[in-house]
């Protein structure tokens, strides 16, 4: 299987860094094809031509079309992380929530 990459999406990319720090911990431990890295909102679009799924925070939910239509062009599926993975910081969630939208479920 290919490398999945994923970026999460948040105001500050601080809330996000934390649940993607835990990911990786559960990636490598799972030892899956799957990196996952957080920013900020506004940086999200200088990350396109680099990742295959963006994850926005659930804060983010209003603008999915939004980022969908600017990660169209480059082949990049958009999801928005429930309120439950986010506000528990579930690792496990998110990774499943990153494989299910990589294969457009």
């Amino acid at each position: 299987m290919e490398n999945l990459r994923v970026l999460l999406c948040c105001g500050a990319g601080m809330s996000s860094g934390f649940l993607a720090s835990g990911a990786r911990k559960a990636i490598k431990k799972q030892k899956l094809p799957m990196t996952i890295e957080a920013r900020s909102v506004t940086e999200a679009g200088d990350f396109m031509n680099s990742i295959d799924v963006m994850l926005l925070g659930p804060h983010y939910a209003k603008d999915l079309e939004k980022y969908q239509e600017i990660a169209k062009p480059y082949g990049v599926r958009v999801g928005v992380i429930s309120d439950k993975i986010y506000g528990s910081l579930d690792a496990n969630g998110l990774i499943e929530l990153a494989q299910q939208i990589a294969k457009g479920e």
